[in-house]
């Protein structure tokens, strides 16, 4: 995966759009091939000439010091590096660099408002635009978003400056043309088209992914830079590529304008972003948990946690409740539900569809505002250690806790119930994520103590005909629920 904007970007499995010209010889040839024939509009000159003045090149600069210097692309602490280091040393000795890198951005609206990628500016101490004219601006940052990677910036002219419209993204359909326009390797002004391969894609680069997939050539230097529909609406921002190379294969991805408008109008209205909260913890549902609480088709955002004082536990909802839908939309898959509540306004009240105990039920919520101080890290607990006398269940050995157990494994005093003390390494629980020291909190939703409590339950699900047991599992304190095949499957 490849972020395709400018500056020494601290994601480091993405690649950065600007290498350091010391680099210029370490390039490779890429050989092209013929693409396709396929039909497609008469031309695209009439909404390039159009649209191309609201197209921005964005260039940043910053001051790196000796010790954050690195071959873009290449792994943290690879020999490469090293060389590099000694080669930067040698040639200028170990001082701060100032470091130079471009993007793309465009204009949506007459009083120079800029949108771009936030890794294109982050960092930066230096930004400015420059238009398709030659007019070179300089620019502020008024608010970004790492979350969506979007920024927005503002520019002041003595003159009307071109503009786009942010479209609507919810309109567009897989297979419809799209034309991007940015800054590609720095060449400036250059015009892309292709249809739109995917929609909704994750690409695990954060909470809200909902990407919008595109074979329109996307490569470094285009972040930030707009795709446009055939209309010359803006319908996403150009955010990122898979590439082997560093250069377009033909799969990049932009962030929509359904998740765009709402940062944008945040970051004008309040300098930042304010996202809904509800308070809870939550973990996909697979086929096998639907299957062991009678769900059906996998769907909807299981509840492996709640927060004690937040909006979900007022409003009644429970560990192990399957949030359908939100608001009345619903809720298809686990990362439908965090992007949904975060776009609800901040202390409206408003409808949740559960499900629970096979029964569907609705909870009226109030929407908190997401603090990023409620983030928490969890400890990790030793793992090593035998014990003896275990009682082994569906490849777990367990046995009951005392204090001896949880100072052993780490286990918090508030937790309670059977502790996993070694796990079979050809089992399906090792293919699930359970680790020793982890604790089994319930079994088919039921409280349990003992291993004893553990196999009778198990037990009892296997003669009533079940296929998979679900398990809500304590990891140092963070719970989650896994189902588990019964009968050795």
């Amino acid at each position: 995966m490849a972020l395709t904007g400018g500056e020494q970007n601290r994601r480091r499995y993405f690649i950065p759009a600007l290498a350091v010209p010391v680099l210029a010889a370490l390039l490779v040839a890429v050989i092209a091939f013929p693409a396709v024939a396929r039909g497609a509009p008469d031309s695209f000159a009439d909404l390039a000439e159009r649209l191309s003045p609201a197209v921005v090149n964005i260039s940043t600069s910053q001051v790196l010091k000796p010790d954050d210097m690195a071959i873009p692309g290449v792994p943290e602490g690879s020999p490469l590096n090293d060389f590099f280091d000694e080669f930067m040393e040698q040639q200028q000795g170990p001082r701060p660099q100032r470091v130079q890198s471009l993007g793309s951005g465009f204009v949506i609206g007459p009083k120079g408002i800029v949108v771009t990628n936030n890794h294109v500016i982050e960092g930066a101490d230096k930004i400015e635009v420059t238009f398709i004219d030659g007019t070179t601006l300089p620019a502020t940052v008024k608010g970004s978003d790492p979350k969506t990677d979007l920024a927005v910036l503002e520019v002041v002219s003595d003159k009307p400056l071109p503009y786009v419209e942010l479209g609507d993204s919810e309109g567009i359909r897989v297979g419809d043309w799209v034309v991007a326009i940015g800054n590609p390797f720095g060449l400036g002004g250059s015009v892309t088209a292709g249809i739109v391969s995917a929609l909704n894609r994750d690409i695990h680069a954060g909470n809200y992914d909902d990407f919008i997939q595109t074979d329109a050539a996307i490569n470094r230097g285009n972040s930030g830079g707009p795709l446009f529909d055939m209309q010359g609406r803006v319908v996403g921002v150009n955010s990122a590529i898979i590439s082997p190379s560093g250069a377009s294969v033909g799969i990049g991805f932009a962030v929509p304008t359904s998740t765009v408008k709402p940062v944008v109008e945040q970051i004008m209205k309040y300098g930042e972003t304010r996202r809904g909260w509800i308070g809870v913890r939550i973990q996909s549902v697979t086929p096998e948990i639907a299957e062991s609480i009678n769900l059906g088709v996998a769907r909807g955002a299981l509840v492996a946690g709640v927060s004690p004082d937040g909006p979900a536990s007022a409003a009644g909802i429970e560990t192990g409740d399957i949030v359908l839908a939100f608001n009345g939309r619903t809720i298809n898959a686990m990362r439908d539900l965090p992007r949904v509540v975060a776009e609800t306004d901040i202390g409206s009240t408003v409808d949740v569809q559960l499900f629970r105990d096979g029964e569907t039920l609705t909870r009226k919520i109030e929407v908190g505002r997401l603090e990023d101080e409620e983030e928490k890290v969890a400890q990790s607990a030793p793992r090593d250690e035998p014990v003896e006398k275990a009682t082994v269940v569906l490849g777990l050995s367990l046995s009951a806790l005392n204090d001896d157990l949880r100072a052993r494994f780490g286990v918090p005093a508030e937790t309670e119930g059977v502790l996993v003390t070694d796990v079979d390494p050809l089992g399906a629980a090792v293919e699930k994520g359970i680790r020793s020291g982890d604790v089994i909190v319930e079994v088919a939703q039921r409280p349990v103590s003992t291993p004893a409590d553990v196999e009778r339950i198990v037990l009892s699900e296997e003669k009533g005909g079940r296929r998979s047991v679900l398990l809500r599992i304590s990891s140092a304190g963070d719970i989650r629920f896994v189902a588990l095949r019964l009968g050795g499957e």
